[in-house]
This record gives C-alpha cells, structure tokens and sequence, in this order.
C-alpha cells in the first residue's frame, strides 16, 4: 500500500496535530499520475447520466449554477474564464481516481466519501466559501490561488445558487502548482481561482449532521420493530368534547410506543449498512457471461478478485457489510473478507470454500470481479 500523501508528515503525526483541528499544506503531496484527464475526458464524463456534474459560471458578479448531464456543445458557449465544471465520484469510473482515493485509508473508510475533479480556466472558482467536512485539495495542472480564513462569520449571500460567503475574510494566501495538497478542517472558509487553467482533485469525507442519522435509523428501525399489543380502552367514558383528544388517550398511546427500543447491536448493524449504502444514481453491473461457481473457484486461483470501483466494503467485529447489506458469509471466511475490504482486492490463491461461497455471491451482484490478469 502506497504512504499516504503527507509530505513528511507520518499518519499519526498528522492525525495528532492537524485533523480537525487547523489547515495543512503540503508541497508535492502526490508526483506520480498514472491518469492525467484532459478536459475532454471531464466533459465526457460530465455528459453521463449516471455522473453527478455541476457546471459554474460567475457573470457580471452573479454566480449561475447547472447541474449535468451536459452536452458537448454546451461548454463551446463558454468564454475563456470564468467558469468551472466539477465532476463527482470519478472514483467510481477510474482506477487511479479510486487507488488515490483509497490512499488517505489512514482515515477509516467508513468516513471516506469520493474524489471530486473539477476543472477551470484563468479566474474560474466557486466562490468563496465552507464544507461541513473535512477536504484535501490536490491541484493537477496549472495553478491556483487559495486564500482560506478560520472566520467565525459564516452568513451566506441570501438568494444564491451556492453556498457563498457574505462576508470572506482572507488570513492566508498560497499558490497551490501541480501535486501540491491543502487540507482544510470543516468549516474552515476558503475561496480558490484558477491563475492557469487546471484541476482540482478533492477528497471529501462523510459527516452526516445528527438529524440525517436520526432520520436514516428510524427508518431502520421502521422496518424491523414489531410492538406487542392492540390499543384498547375498556374502562372508556363518554366524552363531554368528542373531538377533544382525551389525557387518557395520550398516555395509552405513549405506553405502547415506549416499547420502541434499540441497542448498540442494532446500532451497529445500522452503521455498517448505512454508510455502505450506495448513492441513489449507482448501479452494479452482473457480468455478461456467468461463471459457474466451479469455474469462478479456478478462476480465483489464477487471477484473484477485486472489488468493482463502485463498492463500498465495511466490516465490524460481528459482520461483513457490502452496498447497504450485511453478507451472508460463514465466520471462517471473515480473515479474507476482512483483507477484501481493507485492500479492495485479494491476491490469485486457493481459497476455503467459505471465502469462495461469500465471493461468488458477490460476482453475481457484480460487486466484484475476477481481477485483471
């Protein structure tokens, strides 16, 4: 596994001193690209229905903002500056996109969310503004200017397409050139624009506010309670106010839902299969020719498995979770299935018959495939 991108910094030195806690930039975090994308390959990719894009233009001070898929022509009524175009989750669709993505697993995979491109001529940017999550900014290509504030002032422009700023307030300024790296706390205000045309490659972490937990684990919750009982009132008394909703009444009601429990387990199972839960527009390909499970075994043996680009692979103590389930595999095959998810792939080997049972199942919903020999 590749060291992560932090300079000279070490995992835990970074973790300690800079993770959520103030900004970092790093000179020539990544030197190596074995995927350069031009901006023909971004509009590609930007006109597929099955990729989030976004397209931003600022014209006369006014921010415009439209969501893709984008056809060619459109970006040919672009001037020369001034706009970006972002395209999210390219770890889905390319295989150096994912392998850099999967080099900051000094976070746990369960708080990564996607690598997002975007691309921009000389003065192109989103204005300035904050995520509500932790980010690294990788710049490939070009060069952009980045100015960044620990403001405590985080009013946005009433009205806007975008989250913008009211009120920016530089305190640091840098000039970010290819393979350098800003890491910036959530909510650390930042405003970046293009000095040459370029990219900016973004990693983004999940951080789910309490109210979509809340909401998502009751909807969990919805489908496996099973509450004991039927409201009843025999000692009823007629009412002076029939429309009236009677004290007793309430408090009935309120008995037979205080049956509602939970505990950690049940947390636990919500976790993994929440936060391996696909994004609504992803969709898993089962392979055109299916092996049988004899020949998938011989397959595995020569070649080894890799988990489709799309996957999402968690594990706990009890489980193993892929693609919002939880996989129906025998305790004896966890050792593999674990290596599975914290590596994305396994090397050719003569596996037990628990790990290929549990990996064969996978196949079929295309959530893996033989790698490539």
């Amino acid at each position: 596994m590749p060291n992560p991108p932090l300079g000279n910094l070490t995992a835990e030195q970074f973790l300690a001193d800079y993770w959520q806690k103030k900004p970092l930039l790093i000179r020539q975090a990544v030197t190596r690209f074995d995927w350069l994308p031009e901006l023909a390959d971004l509009i590609a990719l930007a006109g597929d229905e099955e990729v989030e894009s976004r397209l931003i233009e600022q014209r006369k001070g006014k921010w415009l903002c439209e969501s893709g898929p984008f056809k060619p022509a459109r970006f040919k009524k672009l001037g020369d500056s001034d706009w970006t175009v972002l395209v999210q989750n390219v770890n889905h669709h390319q295989r150096f996109a994912a392998e850099l993505l999967y080099r900051f697993d000094f976070i746990p995979h369960v708080r990564l969310d996607d690598l997002m491109i975007s691309y921009a001529p000389p003065g192109g940017g989103v204005g300035p503004h904050f995520d509500s999550y932790d980010v690294f900014l990788l710049q490939v290509g070009g060069s952009k200017r980045w100015q960044i504030s620990g403001q405590t002032d985080l009013t946005l422009v009433d009205g806007a397409p975008l989250k913008i700023l009211e009120r920016f307030e530089p305190e640091q300024e840098w000039v970010l050139e290819h393979g350098d790296m800003l890491y910036l706390p959530p909510k650390y205000a930042h405003n970046g624009v293009a000095i040459e045309a370029g990219q900016t490659w973004s990693i983004g972490f999940r951080a789910p506010t309490a109210t979509e937990l809340g909401g998502a684990f009751l909807d969990y919750l919805r489908d496996r309670i099973d509450l004991d009982g039927l409201y009843a009132d025999p000692d009823l008394q007629r009412p002076a106010d029939p429309a009236r909703v009677p004290d007793d009444f309430i408090r009935r009601v309120a008995g037979m839902l205080a049956q509602i429990r939970w505990d950690e387990a049940e947390v636990r199972d919500f976790v993994g299969r929440y936060f391996s839960e696909p994004k609504s527009h992803v969709f898993y390909d089962s392979p055109d020719e299916l092996l049988t499970e004899k020949a998938f075994a011989k397959a595995v043996t020569k070649q080894g498995v890799a988990l489709d680009l799309k996957s999402v692979m968690l594990f706990d103590s009890e489980r193993v979770y892929i693609n919002g389930d939880a996989l129906d595999a025998d305790t004896a095959a966890f050792p593999a299935l674990h290596q599975l998810a914290n590596q994305r792939s396994l090397p050719a080997a003569s596996y037990p018959p628990a790990v290929l049972d549990a990996l064969f199942a996978c196949y079929e919903y295309g959530y893996l495939h033989l790698a490539e020999g």
